[in-house]
């Protein structure tokens, strides 16, 4: 269980967190916002246990906000069996009102059984309904002096504006590459080039980057990806929709998919802008990006960028998968030959 010198990034984010232990003035709720893979449990993972942690007054005496990881305290949170360290579950697709009324209203006003505060986590916190975020309010407008909620959310679309306006938002932004990719290369011990292409691939998302430098099936995943777009020029509608049925037994990878598509033609706009191949990520198919480049305008490249943007949140909003992965394909293909 990582403490805050462990964290890759969000330093502004840290910051914050310390400073509030130091000063005295922990916030009773939290909503720390960002995609998956972005870092959020590790975040409130770490803040609990920094918040827990049975050395923190000698420790902040030294000059170290962070928790110290050898105390009861901080072995607890690391096993996930400290007692007042509680996550939030749910059976269903979402959190109902009375995941609500159990887990934190009817606790809450029992006092720690051991440390200064009583922390509740709750992932995916957009997933409650209107009820249960109705039932959580009157808890957090009078929380008890030791209570701290923290929300982890994908999206705060889903969470009540009257949530939100009590709560301390905490927006995660993206990592920089040179930082994912010195930990990838030093504590994993990615090679180099996997870890460059982790990097451009996850956006300054480190769950992401780790899961692509890791996966034994990055390297078919990419193949399936570049034989469709090395020869889509070429191919017929039936080949195209085969290309689809390969790409369809993977739906839960899809985003990943379509994100090596992007990042394929942002490599062809680099080289049509630059004329420079050494800035491409996949330097190995410099000669098809070449003449893609060549045949394409800058707006029928930033159309192929868009339609794979439209792809994606037509999926998310569940609309039909392989007709929507069609259309992405022929639009692609049609602006290719523009």
């Amino acid at each position: 269980m990582p403490d805050f010198s462990h964290i890759i990034g969000h330093e502004g984010i840290i910051n914050h967190l310390q400073n509030a232990i130091a000063a005295g003035k922990v916030s009773h709720a939290y909503v720390f916002h960002g995609e998956e893979g972005m870092g959020k449990k590790t975040l409130a993972l770490a803040f609990a246990k920094a918040l827990q942690c049975e050395a923190m007054q000698q420790r902040m005496q030294a000059g170290k906000i962070d928790a110290c990881g050898r105390c009861v305290s901080c072995k607890q949170a690391e096993g996930r069996n400290h007692p007042d360290i509680l996550w939030i579950t749910s059976d269903k697709n979402s959190i109902g009102v009375d995941e609500i009324r159990t887990q934190i209203n009817a606790d809450i006003r029992i006092m720690p059984y051991q440390s200064r505060y009583k922390i509740y986590i709750m992932d995916s916190a957009e997933k409650m309904t209107e009820s249960a975020q109705n039932a959580l309010l009157k808890t957090i407008e009078e929380p008890p002096e030791y209570a701290v909620i923290i929300l982890l959310a994908g999206s705060l679309q889903g969470l009540l504006p009257t949530i939100l306006s009590r709560c301390v938002i905490l927006n995660l932004k993206p990592v920089d590459g040179r930082l994912i990719k010195e930990y990838l290369m030093g504590k994993l011990q990615i090679p180099d080039y996997v870890a460059e292409m982790a990097v451009g691939f996850c956006g300054g998302n480190v769950g992401k980057a780790i899961k692509y430098a890791s996966s034994e099936d990055f390297e078919s995943m990419k193949e399936d990806v570049f034989h469709i777009l090395r020869y889509i020029d070429d191919m017929e509608l039936h080949e195209i929709v085969s290309g689809i049925k390969t790409i369809s037994k993977n739906k839960s990878s899809i985003n990943e998919y379509i994100d090596l598509m992007q990042m394929w033609f942002r490599d062809v706009l680099m080289l049509k802008a630059t004329n420079d191949p050494n800035l491409l990520l996949f330097k190995d198919e410099y000669r098809v990006i070449r003449k893609q480049a060549n045949t394409r305008s800058y707006d029928q490249i930033e159309n192929i960028l868009k339609s794979m943007d439209d792809a994606k949140a037509k999926l998310k909003s569940n609309v039909n998968f392989d007709i929507t992965i069609e259309l992405m394909l022929l639009s692609i293909k049609e602006r290719n030959n523009g």
